[in-house]
């Protein structure tokens, strides 16, 4: 019999948190003390964790922030040690934690490509032979021997994203870096992904994003405050999470038995489609199409930004922005949210806005609505969520089964004609 993957047995990790106060030089400690550099109090991020992954399974961490999830994938990655208990792994890791750490800014693409290769643990030789494929897929042949300082942040993540897949690692940890470029290069990388699982990788997930867990993870465990809350079959743990954040937003949400009207003549009705606190409120919604704003008419495949418009009544700490596009049955096609790409807002207080720019939607025709959300940094609770308010038809001149309609060509090369090529793409 085989041994387990990953095994983590009894792990604890302890922090010390200091004051923003403390001394930053020498000099300002004998100038002001050195009393003040002292850590104040020492906190535990992970408390008797233990849990065995089999190989080839793929296992997703959910969890509030701070819960302890990017703490425990990094000690199962090498990145520091426990403070008690021990972490065995059985397999050629690759993590996806920091996509960009260890480039060189001064070295080009190419370099900067054997340099992290070798890291990861191939011989430059293997580096060579899979050269071209890594740049094939970072769609980086034109600024390869480019120094990495002119690329864009997708581009140096694209190529990070690249060069850990090709490593082909038996143990792969992600860490909510998924969201890298544009939707089609993001079906590429779950797609590579999976691919990778099908091949017998051992897979680690750390995400905000619900229905990506749900399609990837065949278990899930969940973390509360360092501790395991529950340990499943994904949409059984899933469930309960989710639960817990939609239970805590209801407790909170207001009974006003009106409350506003949209500009798409909806009224936000409290417990049906809007729930929240109301410490931060959304005012408005604009949905721009090619028609311009407040469209309700999309083609299939064109671009969309979705505007929210908000007022804090008070100032919030770094506030969580969601948008989805869900059919009217419920299931959602689309959710993203700043938090699993990274975005940390600083704290918000009056009026703004924010706009999601999506570069293409491509979904099959029919009626979806947009729905939006505003919520606690630490996921607690929303502050203003609004479901299936904002409808949207996406109109496509063909009837597809599903609801992705990605550009793809059907190709016909008959056996004794090959320079007589058929294509037609959609």
């Amino acid at each position: 019999m085989s041994q387990p993957a990953i095994i983590i047995d009894n792990v604890s990790k302890r922090f010390r948190s200091y004051d923003s106060n403390r001394p930053t030089s020498l000099k300002e400690a004998v100038l002001h003390g050195m009393w003040r550099g002292g850590a104040k109090r020492a906190f535990w991020a992970l408390d008797g964790v233990s849990f065995v992954v089999e190989k080839g399974i793929a296992l997703g961490i959910v969890g509030r922030n701070g819960a302890g999830k990017s703490t425990l994938l990094r000690l199962i990655g090498g990145v520091g040690k426990t403070d008690s208990g021990h972490i065995n792994v059985n397999g050629r890791v690759g993590a996806l934690l920091d996509l960009t750490a260890g480039f060189h800014p001064d070295l080009t693409g190419r370099e900067n490509v054997f340099i992290t290769g070798v890291i990861c643990g191939l011989t430059r030789k293997q580096v060579a032979e899979r050269l071209d494929e890594i740049v094939a897929f970072a769609e980086l042949e034109k600024f390869i021997d480019s120094p990495v300082r002119t690329y864009s942040t997708g581009m140096q993540m694209r190529l990070g994203f690249s060069i850990i897949i090709h490593t082909e690692p038996e143990v792969l940890l992600v860490d909510e870096v998924l969201a890298v470029g544009d939707l089609a290069f993001q079906k590429k990388c779950m797609d590579r992904i999976r691919t990778l699982k099908e091949k017998g990788c051992t897979l680690i997930l750390v995400s905000h994003d619900t229905e990506q867990t749900r399609q990837i993870c065949d278990r899930l465990l969940w973390l509360r405050n360092g501790r395991v809350v529950a340990l499943g079959p994904t949409e059984e743990v899933l469930n309960g999470y989710v639960n817990e954040l939609a239970d805590e937003t209801r407790r909170r949400t207001p009974d006003s038995a009106n409350m506003t009207s949209t500009q798409f003549g909806t009224s936000l009705r409290p417990q049906t489609n809007r729930f929240g606190s109301q410490e931060v409120q959304i005012e408005a919604v604009q949905i721009f199409g090619s028609a311009g704003p407040s469209t309700t008419q999309v083609a299939s495949g064109e671009p969309v930004s979705v505007r929210i418009r908000y007022f804090a009544n008070k100032p919030v700490p770094g506030p969580i922005f969601s948008v989805s596009l869900s059919r009217e049955d419920g299931l959602i096609c689309f959710d993203t949210n700043t938090a699993a790409q990274n975005i940390e807002l600083p704290p918000i207080a009056g009026h703004g806005e924010i706009v999601l720019h999506l570069q293409r939607v491509d979904l099959a025709g029919g009626k979806y609505f947009v729905d939006v959300g505003i919520f606690e940094h630490q996921w607690a609770f929303g502050y203003d969520y609004h479901w299936h308010v904002y409808p949207v038809t996406i109109q496509s001149p063909r009837v597809d089964v599903g609801f992705l309609h990605p550009p793809h060509v059907w190709e016909l090369a008959r056996p004794n004609e090959s320079a007589q090529t058929i294509k037609r793409t959609f």
